[in-house]
């Protein structure tokens, strides 16, 4: 699966995500997944970013800290659900940041 954070201005905005099946192995799943990443974009699913009580969305330093301690992955609980996909989903996140794609070239 890949889902996007789309950072605007240091604050999570919004994600997206698209899903595959494959019987492939894990390093070929990931090698399809980083090849799909530019062509995906635009067609992924778009989901609404946490927000606080005040409908403040996060700083990306708050999901950054969230993801060293490996807790991040409970806010796409909702992508998972719709995608009705399995414990454990293998998934490559990108960051798009201020309308850019940060990811490396794989063919």
């Amino acid at each position: 699966m890949n889902i996007y954070l789309i950072i605007n201005d240091n604050y999570v905005v919004e994600f997206r995500a698209k899903a595959y099946e494959s019987d492939e192995g894990d390093n070929e799943k990931i090698r399809f997944l980083k090849s799909r990443v530019r062509s995906d974009y635009n067609s992924a699913y778009k989901f609404d970013a946490p927000t606080n009580s005040k409908s403040e969305f996060m700083e990306y330093r708050k999901f950054a800290r969230l993801e060293q301690r490996g807790m991040h992955y409970q806010l796409f609980e909702e992508i998972f659900q719709k995608f009705n996909v399995p414990e454990n989903p293998l998934v490559c996140v990108t960051p798009v940041v201020d309308g850019d794609i940060l990811a490396e070239e794989i063919e």
